[in-house]
């Protein structure tokens, strides 16, 4: 393995141990009383605290050049994309577990594979083995969607009996959650990641116009944060539930804010400049391992067996899709070398002389010089 493929691994794996920190905590912080909305604001406005000075820093001038309708589409992007994702996801672990939504993460590259066809923005032919495996892939992932909402199966020990973050609201288990509580759970993470998906295709199509990954980045959190006030203002009217305290809540918005906003960003899209996205996705399933462990340990949650074959279903679907995506990569570079090998050769055969053509005016010589005898020396070459 050559150093860059090192630093891609070594910085996925660092990637995917923050988001499972941040899953944590956010559950422990539900779990000890913190409303989920004024946690979210209070995670944007700490986002926009690390990003908007280094805009103005560096970007300054291009934040100038900004049009109009390029912050309406960052603002609705904002919206969709973070604020509504933002909100499912997090009612979404309250009402359910930190496995769960963990679990459901593997399902995002698929769901934005199947609004991707519905936009007609990718093609599945099933005659080939990767449409073959994509179509595969999602039919996993729905099913493994189905186990989680509807199977829960027998529980497993926590890790830890004594848990690191005590809770004064119920330990948010399984157990003392609702069958139809744990149900809605389930399809709001599906929503979140629908939103997701329909934020990632638009984004990149901003960027495509606009290719200022840190003017974006900075727009969307800014947006986001005021978005996630005036939810929070209407949801929140009790100004006590908006004091922080030095407690696990303040951790999980700290955490949250600086580093999965902030540092993740980059290094995220740092490995996938250079090894590609779908190297990236592969590396998904580690956080579900990570939080399995983790919210066992610290949070002290029960995992159930159908969370678990859930999970598994949703990696299989996960891996199904990226191979399908991976095999149509190949097909489609090959092609493309085949294309600029068959062109070179067509430029070579255009720059070789045409013997037929070059004959022609000797023979026309011979032939005259046969029928009127004025050239001797032209006749012998004949």
């Amino acid at each position: 393995m050559d150093t860059t493929s090192k630093k891609a691994c070594m910085i996925a794996i660092v990637v995917q141990m923050i988001y499972t920190g941040s899953t944590v905590l956010a559950k422990a912080a539900f779990n000890d009383g913190m409303s989920i909305f004024v946690f979210i604001f209070y995670r944007q406005a700490t986002g926009s605290l690390l990003l908007l000075p280094l805009a103005l820093l560096f970007q300054r001038k291009n934040m100038r050049s900004m049009p109009m309708m390029l912050l309406l589409k960052l603002f609705l992007c904002a919206l969709f994309g973070n604020t509504l994702n933002l909100n499912l996801y997090n009612v979404s672990l309250k009402l359910t577990s930190a496995t769960l939504v963990t679990a459901g993460r593997n399902a995002m590259p698929v769901v934005t594979l199947c609004l991707a066809l519905l936009l007609r923005m990718e093609v599945v032919d099933l005659r080939s083995s990767s449409g073959i495996a994509k179509v595969s892939g999602s039919a996993l992932c729905i099913s493994g969607v189905m186990v989680m909402a509807f199977y829960v199966g027998p529980g497993l020990s926590p890790v830890n009996h004594h848990r690191v973050f005590a809770a004064h609201a119920g330990t948010g288990s399984h157990a003392t959650t609702s069958k139809a509580a744990w149900i809605a759970g389930t399809f709001l993470m599906v929503l979140s990641n629908i939103s997701w998906s329909l934020s990632t295709i638009w984004q990149a199509r901003i960027l495509r116009d606009f290719p200022n990954r840190m003017l974006v980045a900075m727009s969307l959190c800014v947006f986001s944060a005021l978005q996630s006030l005036v939810i929070a203002a209407v949801a929140e009217r009790d100004t006590s539930r908006w004091k922080l305290r030095l407690d696990v809540g303040l951790l999980a918005v700290a955490y949250t804010g600086f580093l999965v906003t902030g540092v993740t960003y980059y290094l995220q899209a740092w490995c996938v400049e250079m090894k590609g996205p779908v190297f990236f996705a592969a590396w998904l399933p580690l956080c579900y391992i990570f939080t399995i462990f983790c919210s066992s340990f610290f949070l002290g949650e029960i995992v159930h067996l159908g969370s678990i074959l859930g999970g598994i279903l949703l990696i299989g679907g996960l891996y199904g899709v990226l191979l399908g995506k991976s095999k149509e990569s190949r097909f489609a570079s090959r092609s493309e070398m085949n294309t600029i090998d068959g062109g070179q050769d067509e430029q070579q055969e255009h720059k070789k002389p045409d013997t037929h053509e070059v004959a022609k005016p000797a023979e026309i010589q011979c032939e005259q010089s046969r029928f009127d005898g004025s050239s001797k020396q032209l006749d012998r070459m004949c």
